[in-house]
């Protein structure tokens, strides 16, 4: 079996509900305040350390309490968080959320430590190997995420990139890509620049997927089972690159992946029992 090194995102989630979203100027109150475990680089270690592969977490957490705790969370999963950087002169990185009545967000993101991840952590990507899988998404800067791609696509590991939030990223990246994962319209602004990865998968919600052109439906969901949607992405890209890492071919590691995305969105939270 492989193993899976997510090069990525750690954020605190600070959340609250509100009636409404302010006007500019306005004041509201809240309604209650959860601490929660997010950033899409961790998110997609937990699902693939969920489905069953061993998994690494590569990035930076502030020298402070939620970036202390997100550690120890990772590691009583069972994740390898010896790539997790403690950052004395940054913040953990932290996303402060307003869920209103109808469940609209609005989100401000502080990258805080996510934005010194660099050559420290990309060396992690020089102990893959074949049969490895390197899992990358675009939270954290871009010269870090094109520099481990291409150190593991030459020890012979195969690149997952997961292309959100969208931003360009070298053609000779891209290519290395095998899949590119992408929402209709990260693969419509992909499609715009020309770069072409190894296989593309796109990503439709409740309507499936396209890998490569080849079209699977999504896992049903009945309506009252839907709890939230904010974590089936990553829930979808960690078990895909977990069960691509056990062994599995492409079509049974997709089917896999579409499953842990249709259980994603049958709790609350972007990762099970989020709390931090």
């Amino acid at each position: 079996m492989g193993r899976v090194l997510v090069l990525g995102s750690l954020n605190v989630d600070l959340v609250t509900s509100v009636e409404r979203h302010p006007r500019p100027g306005e004041t509201l109150l809240g309604e209650g305040l959860r601490r929660l475990a997010g950033g899409k680089g961790a998110n997609q270690a937990v699902a693939a350390t969920e489905a069953g592969a061993p998994v690494s977490m590569v990035g930076c957490v502030g020298d402070d309490s939620g970036g202390h705790a997100y550690r120890e969370r990772l590691a009583r999963k069972g994740i390898d968080v010896s790539g997790v950087r403690v950052v004395a002169d940054l913040p953990s990185g932290h996303a402060l959320i307003a869920v209103d009545d109808s469940g609209e967000n609005s989100i401000i993101v502080i990258p805080g430590a996510n934005a010194a991840v660099g050559e420290q952590e990309v060396e992690a990507a020089s102990l893959l190997g074949p049969g490895d899988i390197l899992l990358l998404q675009l939270e954290v800067p871009i010269p870090a995420v094109c520099a481990a791609a291409r150190r593991a696509h030459s020890r012979g590991a195969r690149v997952l990139l997961n292309i959100a939030p969208y931003a360009a990223v070298p053609a000779d990246v891209v290519a290395l890509a095998d899949p590119l994962i992408a929402n209709e319209h990260e693969a419509a602004a992909l499609a715009e620049s020309g770069a072409r990865p190894a296989s593309l998968l796109v990503t439709f919600g409740a309507n499936g997927v396209s890998w490569d052109g080849q079209n699977t439906s999504a896992v049903p969901v009945p309506r009252h089972l839907v709890v939230d949607t904010t974590g089936a992405g990553d829930a979808f890209c960690g078990a895909l690159a977990a069960a691509l890492a056990r062994g599995l071919s492409d079509r049974d590691a997709l089917a896999v992946a579409l499953e842990a995305g249709a259980a994603a969105v049958q709790h609350a939270g972007a990762q099970r029992d989020p709390d931090l």
